[in-house]
């Protein structure tokens, strides 16, 4: 069955917020997006388009619609398709208590491609809770989705009006901790022994950082060079994998690792 033109006028409109906000849906581009997909929310799949150009080694569900070579180039967002694009329902969002060691929090952070990587990089510390604010980029965007390579439909991502309205939830599921990333001031990442303990571990936007107004413990980068600052998802790399390295240097004393 051919690509009709509702199908065609769904897929164009979900590279506009408005459009994802109006329809409940968003769009997975890509191999190694649309196999998170079909591995985490097999159920969510509306449609996808597959052209002969596509090289995929997973099993596809729902309605397969094919299309000719190049087709995709001027429905999808890439520059270079790879041959398929998968039209999902929004996941909703995410209920129930987190049972996270620590919940990284991004707020107002506007850049698809610094928001994804954040996603993709709590999924390969293997987190799967995120927050953010609102102010902060659709984390269900074409372009998020391809920076995190669909790693947000594995997670568990949650919005909120503000930080204050984060921090009052985190205190209703027990998180204590309220930690404020800084470039300029605060305590040593590296020596704050309860950073991940029970906390929330706030990243700022790319141009303003966090309100200098909101209440919690400062906590920064020592950057020996002098730099001004690292961006978003730099900065939110270094706070993630220091929760991993304190992870594995524990296991390592208490004899969990070998080699």
């Amino acid at each position: 069955m051919p690509l009709n033109r509702r199908q065609e006028s769904l897929v164009r409109s979900l590279y506009t917020r408005h459009g994802r906000k109006k329809t409940g849906c968003c769009v997975a581009e890509g191999v190694r997006c649309c196999s998170e997909v079909f591995r985490s929310v097999p159920e969510l799949v509306e449609f996808t388009l597959l052209a002969p150009e596509a090289k995929v080694d997973f099993e596809l569900s729902g309605e397969v619609i094919d299309v000719a070579s190049g087709q995709l180039g001027s429905l999808g967002g890439t520059v270079s398709s790879q041959g398929i694009l998968t039209v999902l329902r929004r996941p909703s969002g995410a209920e129930g208590k987190p049972d996270a060691p620590f919940i990284p929090v991004l707020d107002q952070v506007g850049d698809p491609g610094n928001f994804g990587t954040v996603v993709r990089t709590a999924k390969a510390a293997g987190l799967d809770e995120l927050w953010y604010t609102a102010g902060s980029v659709d984390p269900y965007s074409d372009k998020v989705v391809r920076s995190a390579l669909g790693a947000q439909f594995s997670m568990r991502l949650r919005e909120f009006a503000d930080l204050e309205a984060a921090r009052t939830a985190a205190a209703g599921f027990g998180y204590g901790g309220f930690f404020i990333t800084d470039p300029h001031r605060g305590e040593n990442c590296y020596t704050t022994g309860d950073l991940f303990a029970g906390s929330l571990v706030v990243i700022g936007s790319e141009a303003n950082g966090v309100d200098p107004g909101v209440p919690g413990r400062r906590v920064t980068i020592p950057m020996p060079g002098g730099f001004e600052s690292l961006n978003a998802a730099q900065a939110a790399t270094i706070f993630i994998f220091e929760f991993v390295r304190r992870k594995y240097m524990k296991a390592g004393t208490e004899g969990g690792l070998n080699g």
